[in-house]
Order: structure tokens, then C-alpha cells, then sequence
């Protein structure tokens, strides 16, 4: 007799819930909204179990812009000056692999402007071509030297330092004074980008005018156009 009463209860017990589940369903209810809950309550427990809710404190922004406002702005880099490095040449078999040394050396020099002086009375199509490929800003110049100076013991390249000297007063003298380097580069020489940080960053030394020295490295002027 109980066997027969539990399993009656086991039947019906299915059919009971589904009853209820129906029942207990209002479909003219509208369905919750979903909203998405952060990571942390913003409510706090205060006396007596109730929950408070969170304030942002104004401490961390307060903070915040006094730092912004006691940090100093900040300065602009100062421009490094111009250096004009003036290159005598003249024509022979080593004159372009002599050149493409010294201009693989000024590309990684900034602020830089190469003044090429040809001892020539026209300019030759080596040299221009090959300033063209440089990646360089050059001025292309050429002056031949006179057959009187071209001795043994009277010093080189004379009239195309010159040249590039004349070049530069007739280019700035309409020009306001901008600080600049003047660099006496050989193209038979070999130079370190040391020296180049170095008469940059040198302050001048004595009295300094108008074209006047400014340093002690030897074939450096800073000068003034």
C-alpha cells in the first residue's frame, strides 16, 4: 500500500510543477533590463548595517593639477646653428671615392650645408652628378687657381676657400645675424661625428665679431652672418 502511494506521488509530482510554473509565468510583464555591474559595489556599509553610497574624492585631481600647475613648461630645443663646411677638389682618379666618404659622413650630420669648390674654370659633370644622388644641400662652385700660385711651397686650395667665403657674405649680407659654424673640410680627410658635436656644442671662446673665430679646434670659426 505505500509502495503504491509513493509511486503515484513520483508520477504526479512532474505534472504538479509544470502547473506551478505556468501558473507563476505572467507573460503581459515586461522583461528586466540588463545592465551591466562593475567590478566593485559603489556603496559602502555604514552604522547600523545600512549601505552608503561611494563619493569620488577630489583629493587625487586636487593633487593632480598642483603638479601640473608647479611643473615648469616646457622649453622649446634651442636650433643648432648651421655649419657650412667649405671642400676644396680638383680632378683625379680617387676624387669620387674620396668624395663619397666625406659625404656618407655629412648625411649623418645635422644642420648641415656642404659648399664644394671645384679647381676648374667650368664645373665638371663627375662633381654635379654626383651632388645630385648626395642627399645633401650643397652649393656647386668652381674657380680655377692661377698658374702663379701653383708651387710647391705656396699653400693649396687657396682660391676655392675663398670662393666659398665670398659665397657665403653675398648669400647673408641682406640677411638679419643667425649664428652659424664655418668648417674647412679636405676631401682627402677622414672626420670623426665627434667633431661635429664638439664645435657645436663649444661655447666661443674671446671675442667674437663679424666672421670672427669663436673656437680652438683648428679650421673651425664660429661665426655670425
Amino acid at each position: 500500500m505505500k509502495s503504491a502511494l509513493c509511486s503515484r506521488f513520483f508520477i504526479l509530482l512532474p505534472w504538479i510543477l509544470i502547473v506551478i510554473i505556468m501558473l507563476d509565468v505572467d507573460p503581459r510583464r515586461p522583461a528586466p533590463q540588463l545592465t551591466s555591474r562593475p567590478y566593485f559595489s559603489p556603496h559602502t556599509v555604514g552604522c547600523g548595517g545600512s549601505r552608503v553610497p561611494l563619493r569620488r574624492s577630489s583629493l587625487g585631481r586636487d593633487a593632480a593639477e598642483k603638479r601640473n600647475e608647479s611643473r615648469p613648461p616646457l622649453q622649446p630645443e634651442p636650433r643648432l646653428p648651421t655649419i657650412y663646411a667649405i671642400t676644396p677638389t680638383y680632378s683625379r682618379p680617387v676624387q669620387k671615392a674620396e668624395l663619397t666618404r666625406l659625404a656618407n659622413t655629412f648625411r649623418q650630420v645635422a644642420q648641415l650645408h656642404w659648399i664644394l669648390v671645384e679647381d676648374r674654370a667650368t664645373r665638371s659633370e663627375l662633381v654635379s652628378s654626383f651632388l645630385e644622388r648626395a642627399g645633401l644641400p650643397n652649393t656647386h662652385l668652381h674657380v680655377p687657381t692661377p698658374r702663379r700660385y701653383k708651387r710647391p711651397w705656396l699653400p693649396r686650395a687657396t682660391e676655392q676657400r675663398n670662393a666659398g667665403l665670398a659665397w657665403l657674405r653675398q648669400r647673408h649680407q641682406h640677411q638679419s645675424a643667425q649664428p652659424g659654424v664655418l668648417f674647412f673640410a679636405d676631401d682627402d680627410n677622414t672626420y670623426s661625428l665627434e667633431l661635429f658635436q664638439e664645435v657645436v656644442a663649444r661655447p666661443p671662446l674671446g671675442g667674437q665679431g663679424r666672421w670672427g673665430s669663436g673656437g680652438c679646434i683648428p679650421f673651425v670659426f664660429r661665426v655670425h652672418f
